[in-house]
């Protein structure tokens, strides 16, 4: 990092709403200097003012050059982003990194839905903790007397995050006129996206109905059943960290592995992603592989809502990478997952094929994912949220220390100098 007696901050894309717009506002009374690049009209209308705001209406393949310029002229100490694997963001990284630059990195929690993740350099794959062991963060714990908090069992802002969604791609389709060459990181065409933001906060109620019936036909159901954690098709986690490109890639290897290995008097719970909205026909694809594999009377499909209530009679789960598998591992239910993810750890995770993980499946180690959870929540977990107002207030009074301090969390725990941590309040 460049000697300076000024932090001097670049902030990228950011969630959906306000939160990147207050955090530059705290950062700035603490005393830094902050600067927002926007891509498209939905970036310009969350960074309110014109503070620090410098549009970016070149193509893609303009924007390294574009972003040295900015590098150069304004002296950057630091680049804020949400997320590492849209491509912005990741000649963004490669170029702070280049220039010795410290990267701060938001995503949401590993631990959802009161918590966000922050990391420097990188998250989910690439993350540091992808190459830590859990005896070295038991290590690490040795610094620390975190009384943990208990998991929560629901999203805490979740109508204000499919609302900002809706509100974002509305600008992006409606007013990006000084941004022609906007690229989108993602498949489908934005009027396409926007519609389906739209549909999805419009037919919440009925979704919520239609989710409690079928919740409640496999609660008092009185059969054995295993949880397919789904993801959503587009995130990069699902598609920079796994073995799959689509969904249905996916859903076809646990139907068949189900098929062979699970006893005949077990049933296969499909669970949707809580954002999902039918980009891809998740009902139709999950019927036709019930129907291939003759497991008719045995599959059912849950779209979105709490997880928990599924979990508490689940007998495994089966995912991609999906964060959900906290809550899993929480319980000590047996996990086997497919793609890269920081939980992925052999104390926890099963490696057995699938025929036999639904056959006959181990236990995971609770006491070592005990630990894992307590270093998650000593560093990189920060309690709070993106998207309601209470959410974002709770964040703020922490993730400015964290990003103006010297260390990294994880080797602030390491050497005895992390922050205090505020114990986490659920306002039901």
């Amino acid at each position: 990092m460049p000697k300076t007696d000024v932090r001097r901050f670049l902030f990228l894309q950011g969630p959906h709403g306000p939160y990147f717009h207050q955090l530059a506002r705290m950062l700035r009374r603490a005393g830094a200097e902050v600067w927002r690049v926007g891509f498209n009209a939905g970036d310009r209308a969350f960074w309110f003012g014109s503070d620090g705001y410098i549009p970016h209406g070149g193509t893609l393949e303009e924007w390294p050059a574009h972003l040295e310029q900015i590098l150069e002229a304004r002296g950057i100490t630091d680049i804020a982003l949400y997320g590492d694997t849209r491509p912005v963001h990741a000649s963004a990284v490669a170029a702070a990194k280049a220039r010795g630059l410290t990267v701060h990195v938001f995503e949401e929690g590993y631990l959802r839905p009161f918590w966000v993740t922050y990391e420097r350099g990188g998250t989910n794959g690439h993350s540091r903790l992808m190459d830590m062991t859990v005896a070295q963060m038991s290590q690490a714990l040795l610094q620390s007397d975190l009384d943990v908090p208990e998991p929560p069992a629901r999203w805490g802002d979740m109508r204000q995050h499919v609302f900002y969604g809706a509100l974002y791609h509305w600008f992006v389709l409606f007013h990006n006129g000084d941004y022609r060459n906007f690229q989108r990181h993602r498949e489908l065409p934005l009027l396409t996206e926007w519609a389906l933001y739209t549909k999805r906060l419009v037919l919440m109620p009925l979704n919520a109905l239609t989710r409690a019936l079928a919740t409640a036909r496999i609660k008092y159901g009185g059969f054995p059943y295993h949880l397919v954690l789904m993801q959503l098709e587009h995130d990069s986690s699902f598609q920079e960290h796994s073995p799959f490109r689509r969904q249905e890639e996916f859903l076809r290897l646990t139907a068949e592995g189900f098929a062979k290995g699970a006893p005949a008097h077990h049933h296969l719970v499909f669970k949707a992603h809580p954002l999902e909205n039918d980009r891809s026909p998740l009902r139709r694809i999950i019927a036709g592989l019930t129907e291939e594999f003759g497991l008719q009377g045995r599959v059912h499909f849950v779209r979105g809502g709490k997880l928990a209530r599924l979990l508490d009679h689940a007998r495994t789960a089966v995912t991609v990478n999906s964060t959900a598998a906290q809550q899993v591992l929480w319980r000590a239910i047996p996990l086997k997952v497919f793609g890269k993810a920081v939980y992925a750890k052999p104390e926890f995770v099963s490696n057995l094929p699938l025929p036999e993980f639904f056959a006959q499946p181990g236990r995971p180690d609770s006491r070592a994912y005990r630990d894992y959870r307590r270093y998650l929540l000593e560093t990189s977990q920060v309690p709070g949220g993106f998207y309601s107002s209470r959410g974002r207030r709770q964040l703020l009074r922490q993730v400015v220390d964290m990003m103006l301090a010297d260390e990294d969390p994880y080797d602030a725990l390491r050497s005895g100098k992390v922050a205090p941590r505020q114990p986490l309040r659920i306002v039901k």
